[in-house]
């Protein structure tokens, strides 16, 4: 017999605002932090052996915020809001200053994607202005790469994420019309594309380990697709959910479970492997922005977080024995 969905470890209310996003950072042994992306502009950062803010830096003048993250080589945040711009956060020695801004000039929702290459450069993956572009930039220097404009007409940006490969970064891009693309940025152009949803891509993550991602959008599908050696997108699986609409997805580093965030105010868990449902845990009273699992180095404290519209973040152990 299945054991029922288990309730939240403890739920976080001090926000007072939509969450939007989430970022865990247990890289301080015994401080393990959690940061939160609110739409009144605001980032806050959760102690979690306090289970309170520990601060709450203000830098996009009240605009929401779409995306936080923090970059490790630096030990600086990046927060993305719906000023168009991209703030970095100095946290060395306690502090919390925003050091320099990137201004994106994109008004949408897609959010930005950071990749953290071997010997310590980053890369910065940005909306572009004319809503279908990517910006691709190194972090450090401020040096604009490549941009990626798709020649075929797909509309709106709508997410996007980018890892590393063997031939260097690629990165896939979500659109309005349902398409996925592959670019290769070292290259500046697109590797395959595929249709896979009949509404926009709201949300994907990729496993670079199995070569294979998954995506959601405003219909009641998930899917997961595939890489193949020439870098062909192959759709593999799909489930139906209850009722549609997911905001945000995340597959645990892992690759054990994938979480995603409901319209419904659900969170569902899916092992990865196969896309099998594992649990809906229900508690929050409004829709939920977005998921996120802890980067903790022991499995029993692993965590998975989940912001909603209702203000509110949950807290879950769940399938964390390693």
């Amino acid at each position: 017999m299945a054991r029922p969905p288990p309730d939240p470890v403890f739920t976080l209310r001090g926000s007072s605002a939509s969450v939007n996003t989430l970022h865990f950072d247990c890289a301080e042994a015994g401080r393990p932090l959690l940061y939160s992306g609110s739409e009144t502009g605001l980032v806050h950062v959760w102690n979690l052996n306090t289970r309170r803010t520990e601060r709450v830096l203000d830098g996009h003048a009240g605009s929401s915020v779409l995306w936080v993250r923090t970059v490790c080589s630096t030990n600086t945040l990046l927060s993305q809001g719906r000023d168009m711009r991209v703030c970095v956060w100095d946290l060395n020695q306690g502090r919390g200053a925003v050091t320099h801004s990137v201004h994106t000039g994109s008004v949408g929702f897609c959010r930005c994607s950071l990749l953290e290459e071997d010997g310590g450069r980053a890369l910065l993956a940005l909306p572009a202005e004319n809503m279908e572009g990517i910006k691709v930039m190194e972090l450090t220097s401020h040096t604009e790469i490549c941009s990626l404009i798709p020649e075929t007409k797909h509309g709106m940006l709508m997410c996007m994420k980018m890892w590393q490969a063997d031939s260097g970064p690629l990165l896939c891009a979500g659109y309005e019309d349902g398409s996925l693309v592959i670019w290769d940025v070292s290259q500046r152009r697109p590797l395959s594309s595929l249709k896979v949803h009949p509404e926009p891509v709201m949300c994907l993550d990729f496993d670079v380990g199995r070569q294979k991602g998954v995506s959601g959008s405003s219909e009641n599908i998930l899917s997961a697709w595939t890489l193949d050696g020439q870098q062909n997108l192959q759709m593999q699986a799909s489930v139906t959910l209850t009722n549609p609409g997911l905001s945000h997805l995340c597959i645990r580093d892992d690759g054990k479970i994938l979480a995603t965030a409901g319209w419904d105010g659900n969170v569902r868990v899916f092992a990865w492997k196969k896309l099998k449902p594992l649990a809906v845990l229900q508690h929050h009273k409004d829709l939920v922005h977005c998921v996120a699992f802890s980067d903790h180095p022991e499995p029993s404290r692993r965590l998975l977080a989940a912001g909603s519209k209702d203000q509110r973040i949950s807290l879950w152990s769940i399938y964390s024995e390693g």
